[in-house]
Formats: C-alpha cells, structure tokens, sequence
C-alpha cells in the first residue's frame, strides 16, 4: 500500500473484548473532525472485526492512513501458540535458555513447579563461530559447521529458527553467515539472529528476545498478511502502521519481522494518548490507569513516556524497549470465584468477549465485576454496549446470587466484595510503579481510562491519596486515540566493549553515531524524509559490579553520571561513594505523529455529548452519581466532584 491521505486517519485498538475505532477527519483551515466506535472482537481471526468495522464506518471505499494495535501477538505467546522453533547457539550453550537465571520464582516455597523449558532439547542445536569478549575469534565458523547444522535443521523440520552467538554484538559475521545458509537453504523457514533483534549483552535476555521473535513471527505474519490482503480493496494511497510495545509505530512489513516489539501493542497505544493528553492540558506527572475487559494496565510518567529493557510478559523477560508499564489480570470481565478456604476472590480469569459477563446475556453464568457494578448501581440496567449488547441486570443477580449463597452473603454484601478485592488489585500495581519507585501517588493526575476504568477511579485515587484525576475525553477508547497521535519511529541500541577508561565519552559519541547512520539508512529505505527524523540519546549505566543498570539521558559523562547518582539515590534509598560505567547505549528516533488539537464538546456532537447535556456548561456535580457516555461509564463517588472542560474531558476533584 502506498504512502496515505493525510487528512484520514484511523486508530484501531483489538482487544481481547472490543475492537475500538476512532477516526480523525482534518482538512486545511479546518477543525479536525474525531469520531469513535466499539465492536465486539473475534478472537480466532482478529482481521475479522477491523475489517467489518471499517466497512460499517462507510470507510471501505476511501483511502485511509491506518494505525493498528493489537493483542494477538501477547495472546499468542501468553497461550504458547507460537511456531515450532529451533535454537541455534554455540557448542556447550544449547541448554542456555532452560538454565535461564535460575532465580526462584517464589522466595520462600521450599518447592517449586518446574517451568516448561521455552524450547525442548530436540529443537537446541550448537555450532561452531563462538567470539570472545574483546571481540576476538575463539573459534572459527567452518563450512562443515555449517553444513551439519543444516542437516540436523532439515531433521528437526522447524517452522523458524533463532540464532544466537556469544558476543555476536561485538562481531556479527558469524551470526549473519548461519542466517544467511539457513535461508538459501530453507527458504520457507522463518529466521532471526540475536545481532539484529538485540545486539546488547546478557547472552540469556538476548536469546529470550530472539527466540521469543521467531516463535512469534510466523505468527504476527500471517495475522498482518490476512489484514493485509483484506485492506488491499482499498483504494490506492491508503497504509497501515502497527503500534511497538516502545510506543512507536512502525510499517506492517517492518512488523512481520519484529514481532517482539509488539507485545504491548495495544497498552502502548493508550500511554501514547495519555502522553499527547498531559501535553494538551498542561499536565507533566500522571498516573495512567487503563482498565479494558480482560486486565489492567497502569503506567507512571513524569515527562516523556519512560522506557525499559527490563519487561516481563508471563512467565518470559522481554529486553526490548517497551513502555514502562505494570500490567494485572483485573478487568470488567473479570471472574468472581471461592478458593478452597472459602475466600472471595476475583481475576486472573476473564469471561472475555464471548461469552462475557452475565449481564450481557451471550450464555455467560459466572459472576464478573461488571455484573458487580450493574448490581450496585454504577452501570446504569439496560445500558446499550457496543455490538447492540444490552445489559441485563437480572441475569446479573442470578450469576452474583450464587456466588452470593457459596460465601454465605446477600447479593450486594458480595458484590461489594467483588469490587473492593478488585480495587485492592489495581491499587497494589498502582503503588508498584510509584510508591515503590520513590514517587508519592499525591503529587500525580491519575488519568482513568478503558471501558470499565471511570468506575473504579474514585476508589483507586482516594485509597492512594490522590485528589485530582481525569477520565479524558474519549476514555473508552483512548488507546485507539494513541494509534492515531503516535509518531512513527523506533528504538535502536548497542552493547559498549568493556573499557578502562575514566571518561568513555569518545567511545559512548562513537557508538551513538553509528546507531544514528544505521537509523538514517533504514528510515531512508523506506522512503521517508531524515531531514525531519528526530532523535533522543540516552545511556545505560550501573555501578560497576552491578548487575542492572538505569537508564539516563546522554548529556555528557559527567552531567548523566550526576543525574544517574540522583536517580540511583530516589530509586533506591542510596548512592554509593563507587566507580560507574556505561553498558549500553540507545537512540531513539522518530517523526512526529498526527499533530491536530481535541475538537470542542458540545451537547450536540463530540465523543461525550451525553456528558455535555448532563453537566452543561460550568456545572459541577457532587457524587454518588453516574456519568454514562458511549464507550465507558464514570461512578463519581460520594465526597467527589465532577465537571467537563471545553473539550470534553471529564475532571474528579476530592471534596474536602
């Protein structure tokens, strides 16, 4: 598809409930015109409900620039439903990832679970080509390697293979020859190597991160393939991005071969929008708060959106950049059940989109925190949802009921229960990203969003001492807003050879400026314009002797040393009087996204016009009260105030 209308432009958040939609019309001299809408998922084919949501939108028929976030990758490898993929390493390490860091999952249990091994023993295969750590060749990568390794390739019948070599991000070459004798000799085998997906150091992250890339590949190919060909009716000049987990987007062919970075897909989107919103208001330090059908995101920023190599999806570590962000299973879908002892307890497991909630009346019988919230009064009875879904507030009662008479308690008494563990949830990860980090909750705007967020957000913020927060305009479907502001880009990074030397600015500026031509070379071979990319340096650093590092801006060695001892000491409660160094060193570089302001709400148009004619201009509301618009529903709690700005946006203010 080829470069697209400007002036038309979709986000598309899939969920694993809702498919979202919203649209931005902008012409010149022109306000730019948003609209929204929700329909329910497929999950077993995805493509499915974006392209029937396009077709009865009446967008089928124009060119369109589409920005897409998606959760099929995460679904994939949270379900181990990826390809059936071979690890190639060097001779001795073929166990490295089963080995892993042997950390004990569980501090204190005197016996744990074993874990599946991520790839069995029969799919390990070692070869020769192994590089020391000054970068030196240990031992040679021969034909005969390479010959053998094909052969034990073509027994294993892999779907896509992950190459990874000790130290291949200080020398490539060997790593390159594998991939490239793999290719020509198994065409129709999916293949990645460590040196692109993640030249930095720790052998076992880099090879999670690779294998975890070919597992998933196969994967986010055919989805994008299948979306492809559907969009591919489309009139000439239409495009499709796709939203990394780093909060950039990225081309779809870019994607298929990336499929790492797009595990916060969809999560990314909604801090994206929550970045652009702080920047409309005039707000620096947020909380965000995305609560969707299935789980729950939250996020801290002060500043631009922080970044980190340190992730974790399940049970696998994921050292791509992505968005620094805290994820739970705690959603509207949410199933309340009784352990064995008796106790109410609710999550991880969600009823999803089909059959969803009780009240939903799709053939769902097990209590949900949206029948909890629809018995207690929050969700108005008879509520029309996306898909012409309607709520039903007795098949509610009837699902509650008997969770009701298993704990021994009246139906509100339990859904109460239902609401306070799952509040007790989402303020526990809340506190995770800020109070455990040095941030006090108080001095941040918690920005609530998702379907089922404005609900819980009066809760959340008075159980963390937060007086000020905000359910946006569009809340319901803010991380497809995010798709549509995202800036198209991506995150490149590097190991440094260890050194000796007191000041490593020379070798941290050489570094840099490689990673800067390798940006401008792949930027310019897919047509875009370098003279308007922008950049943002930044540098590992840690202790030396330390195992992990922190992130800072690169301003020079002595001004980012400063600033890591500062962030070390609020991180952490301490600085050490001790040498540091830098380990790795990262770019950032993008094109600034879809740059149009909010639209004004009026109780005629805009994304909140229920809302508009409900608070009217300048008027303030006291809770208890309920707040409804199309996509997500606000529970104003009893000591807060709610009123609308000009655009739309929905502000809570504790009552003193």
């Amino acid at each position: 598809m080829s470069k697209a209308n400007p002036g038309l432009r979709i986000g598309i958040d899939v969920g694993g409930t809702f498919t979202d939609f919203l649209c931005v019309r902008s012409s010149a001299g022109a306000a730019s015109e948003l609209s929204v809408y929700k329909i329910p998922s497929t999950p077993d084919a995805p493509e499915r409900a974006v392209l029937k949501g396009l077709a009865e939108l009446g967008l089928a028929e124009q060119p369109l620039q589409l920005v897409h976030g998606s959760t099929v990758v995460t679904n994939a490898l949270l379900q181990r439903k990826g390809a059936r993929t071979a690890f190639v390493t060097n001779r001795g390490f073929g166990d490295m990832l089963t080995l892993a860091r042997q950390t004990r999952p569980e501090l204190y249990a005197l016996e744990c679970e074993p874990q599946t091994p991520p790839v069995p023993a029969e799919l390990c295969f070692e070869t020769g080509g192994r590089v020391a750590a000054d970068g030196s060749t240990i031992e040679a990568l021969t034909a005969d390697d390479i010959s053998a390794l094909l052969e034990s390739l073509r027994g294993a019948a892999p779907e896509s293979v992950a190459i990874n070599l000790l130290f291949s991000f200080l020398d490539p070459a060997h790593e390159a020859a594998i991939e490239a004798a793999i290719r020509a000799a198994l065409p129709d085998v999916f293949v990645c190597r460590s040196s692109r997906i993640l030249p930095e150091y720790k052998e076992y992250e880099r090879g999670m991160a690779t294998w975890l890339n070919a597992f998933l590949g196969p994967v986010a190919s055919g989805y994008l393939r299948r979306l492809q060909d559907g969009l591919d009716r489309l009139p000439a000049g239409s495009s499709l991005q796709v939203m990394q987990s780093s909060g950039e987007t990225i081309s779809a062919a870019g994607a298929a071969d990336s499929a790492v970075k797009l595990l916060l897909s969809g999560p990314a989107g909604g801090l994206a929008a929550v970045e652009y919103l702080g920047r409309q208001l005039g707000e620096r330090r947020l909380i965000s708060f995305d609560m969707g059908g299935t789980s729950t995101d939250v996020a801290l920023l002060d500043g631009p959106i922080s970044i980190t190599s340190e992730g974790r999806l399940g049970d696998f570590p994921v050292s791509v950049p992505m968005v620094d962000m805290h994820t739970i299973g705690a959603g509207g879908g949410s199933i309340a059940w009784v352990d064995s002892g008796g106790m109410l307890q609710v999550g991880p497991e969600s009823a999803g989109s089909d059959p969803g909630p009780a009240c939903y009346g799709k053939g769902g019988i097990r209590a949900t925190v949206t029948d909890a919230n629809l018995l207690l009064g929050r969700l108005p009875a008879g509520s029309p949802l996306a898909g012409g879904l309607e709520l039903d507030i007795e098949l509610a009662r009837k699902a509650v009921g008997r969770l009701a008479a298993s704990v021994g308690l009246d139906v509100d008494a339990t859904a109460h229960g239902i609401i306070r563990i799952t509040n007790e949830h989402m303020v526990e990860a809340i506190r995770r990203i800020s109070v455990n980090r040095g941030h006090d909750p108080g001095e941040f705007l918690l920005v609530s969003f998702g379907g089922a967020g404005g609900l819980h957000v009066c809760a959340l913020a008075e159980a963390l001492g937060i007086r000020r927060a905000v359910a946006p305009v569009y809340a319901g479907v803010l991380s497809a807003l995010g798709m549509a502001v995202a800036s198209q880009g991506r995150q490149f990074s590097c190991s440094l050879q260890r050194s000796t030397e007191r000041d490593p600015t020379a070798q941290i500026e050489r570094e840099l400026a490689q990673l800067l031509e390798l940006a401008e070379s792949e930027f310019a071979g897919e047509g875009l314009d370098t003279s308007a990319m922008q950049t943002r340096f930044s540098v590992d650093l840690r202790y030396t002797g330390q195992s992990y590092t922190l992130n800072l801006p690169w301003t020079g060695w002595e001004d980012s040393l400063t600033q890591f001892h500062q962030l070390h000491r609020r991180r952490y409660g301490y600085a050490l009087e001790a040498p540091a160094e830098a380990v790795n060193v990262r770019l950032r570089a993008w094109f600034s996204g879809a740059g149009f302001d909010l639209p004004l709400a009026t109780p005629d148009t805009g994304a909140q016009s229920e809302l508009a004619r409900q608070l009217g201009a300048g008027k303030t509301i006291t809770g208890p009260a309920t707040l409804p618009e199309y996509a997500s529903t606000t529970w104003v709690g009893a000591s807060w105030r709610a009123h609308q700005d000009d655009f739309g946006n929905l502000f809570l203010d504790f009552a003193d």
